[in-house]
Parts: C-alpha cells; sequence; structure tokens
C-alpha cells in the first residue's frame, strides 16, 4: 500500500493531495475495469439509437458480510437493474462517501469486489467521485452507482405482462435479508444461509439465446420489499389478480426457520440475486431449463400464474388449494439491508 496513512482522513477530501494520493489508490485497486481519463465527464461511444440508464445509492449494514459486501452489491444491483430492462449493461460510475476512521484494508476490500464483480459481469467503470465525512456520519462507507447499458433487443416493459402468463422465480427467496440479520443477532445461521448477491445479467442472456424475446414479457430482480412488494406491483399496474402455488416458492430450510424466530415474512425480505420472470407458458419450462444452466439459476421453478380475475390482488394458494390474500407490506418490516 503506498498512501501515506492507514486509514481515511477528513484531509482525504479536500481536493489537496491527499486526495490525489485517495483517487490513484481507488484507480489502482480497480484496475482494467477503470477506463476513466480523470477528465470531468466520461466520453462514451453509443452504440444504437436507445440506452438505459440507472442510479442507486447503497447503505448496507453491515457493509462487510459472509459473500460478498457493499462493494459487490454496488455493482451487483446496478448491473441487475440494467439487465431486466433488456439491455446489456456496459457503463458504471463509482460514487464513495467514505467516513474518516476507515482503514485502507477496508477499502481496498471493497474496491477489489467492485472490481472483481464488474469483471464477471463485463461491465467498466467510468468515472466516480469521492467525499469524506466526519467519523460517525457515514456508517463507515456509503456508494453510489449509476449504470448505462445498451439495447440489442426490444426493451422489457411490465405493460406487456397478460392474462395467462407464468411467473417464474430463479432462485430461493429470503437469503440475503436471514444472513445479514443472523450477523447482525448473532442467530448462528449466517454459514447456513449466504447472501444470493450476484450478477445476473450473463444468466439473463442465456435466457434470451434459449427463447424467442417475445416470450419473456417482463422482468424484475427482487430486492427491497422482497417478492411481494413485486407481484403487488405487477398485479396493481395490470389490475389482475397474480396467483402464487405456495409449495412452490423456493425457500431454503433454515431461511424459514430463521424468518420463523425473527417474525418475518420470506417474501417480504430483499434478495440481491433473485430474479422474477414473466413469461409466455408455452417457453416457460425451457426458460426455467436455461436458468437452471448457470450457477446463479440451479433452484429456478415456476411458481404462478397471472390470472384474469379483476382486481390488483396476490393471491396465495396452499397445498390443499386453500386461497389467502397477500397483503402488501405497508411499513418498515425489516432494517436497512441494501
Amino acid at each position: 500500500m503506498t498512501v501515506a496513512t492507514q486509514h481515511i482522513q477528513l484531509d482525504h477530501g479536500t481536493g489537496a493531495v491527499l486526495s490525489g494520493e485517495l483517487v490513484d489508490f481507488i484507480a489502482r485497486t480497480l484496475g482494467d475495469v477503470y477506463v476513466g481519463e480523470m477528465e470531468d465527464s466520461a466520453v462514451l461511444p453509443v452504440e444504437g439509437d436507445r440506452i438505459a440508464m440507472t442510479t442507486d445509492s447503497f447503505v448496507v449494514d453491515p457493509p462487510f458480510f459472509g459473500n460478498g459486501d457493499i462493494g459487490k452489491i454496488a455493482v451487483c444491483g446496478t448491473v441487475n437493474d440494467l439487465a431486466v430492462s433488456g439491455a446489456v449493461p456496459r457503463y458504471l460510475t463509482l460514487g464513495l462517501i467514505l467516513e474518516a476512521g476507515l482503514s485502507f484494508d477496508q477499502l481496498e476490500r471493497v474496491l477489489t469486489s467492485v472490481r472483481d464483480t464488474a469483471r464477471e459481469a463485463r461491465v467498466q467503470i467510468v468515472c466516480g467521485d469521492t467525499k469524506v465525512v466526519r467519523a460517525g456520519e457515514a456508517d463507515q462507507l456509503y456508494l453510489n452507482t449509476s449504470g448505462v447499458g445498451f439495447f440489442l433487443r426490444e426493451p422489457l416493459r411490465m405493460d406487456a405482462v397478460r392474462p395467462g402468463d407464468a411467473v417464474i422465480l430463479s432462485g430461493p427467496i429470503g437469503n440475503h435479508t436471514v444472513h445479514l440479520l443472523s450477523i447482525r443477532e448473532g442467530l448462528g445461521f449466517e454459514s447456513r444461509v449466504l447472501s444470493d448477491c450476484a450478477p445476473l445479467n450473463l444468466m439473463i442472456d442465456s435466457v434470451f439465446a434459449a427463447v424467442p424475446r417475445e416470450a419473456v414479457r417482463s422482468m424484475r430482480d427482487v430486492t427491497r420489499g422482497g417478492l411481494s412488494a413485486v407481484l403487488h406491483e405487477y398485479a396493481g399496474r395490470m389490475g389482475k389478480a397474480i396467483t402464487i402455488d405456495e409449495q412452490s416458492l423456493p425457500i431454503q430450510h433454515e431461511t424459514a426457520m430463521a424468518a420463523d424466530m425473527l417474525g418475518i415474512n420470506p417474501l417480504n425480505c430483499a434478495n440481491e440475486g433473485c430474479l422474477a420472470i414473466f413469461a409466455d407458458p408455452a417457453a416457460a419450462a425451457d426458460i426455467v431449463a436455461a436458468l437452471r444452466g448457470h450457477e446463479y439459476g440451479r433452484h429456478a421453478t415456476v411458481i404462478g400464474e397471472v390470472t384474469g380475475r379483476e382486481g390488483a390482488a396476490v393471491v396465495l394458494r396452499d397445498a390443499d388449494g386453500r386461497e389467502s390474500t397477500l397483503q402488501p407490506l405497508r411499513g418498515a418490516e425489516l432494517p436497512r439491508l441494501c
């Protein structure tokens, strides 16, 4: 490490010599995924006549966990937001708010995760920003990323979903929430329930390689608010009920146990590597097969369907065929996790 101090200081945010050392440290650690030129704006080639853009901020608590850290989540969250719109993610920005007292070893760990995840997702970081605040003002560090993607196919939109469409889930729900809460509360589940944090764009590409574009109506990454929030958003948009088979929901046994102990519903839990796909039922089996052929989709399954029933409801059907209505979450059942 070639910085003059082992910890972030307020003077690293002044724009003077220490700021230059910090920026140089960030660029060197990110390595080949950083392609910016230290100008005030990045100049990017535009491939086609439409681009996708998204932005997100990350305030993960705890910022370091068993299957990643805030840096990995920042790349995955932005890449996945672009990919579920049908875009090919290409470029990210990286903004860091660093708290005085953060060690350079911790910062290097986060930046290494950013670099490695960006390489896996095949995206590049083109510009960024750093700010340093006083100790106690930023919970160690906060990140912001914006992303740009290009459309090589028609964009995916919620309005394309129609009655009869299958609802497919790419993997287990609730693991990210349970993993982080287990670390916070000392529940002992964190070694058995890992966060699902992952970049999903290459898995999405495998779906489009397996079925015609029109067979995939819409996608959404299942993050804050969990699967319940996604389903209620779509049901509300269409004014149609969505029915889910409870026994089809992929929930890890330990996740269900921990959720029961904590008094939370796995359907409301945040995830960081899970897709909900709305698709032509005739293509559902091929989509599931494509997902299961990827390491992040091994537990993919059809969980329900969009019905023609009027009303923006999400209906759960148990093994005996009994139906109940899943109520939308109105407040904060869970602390911040992403």
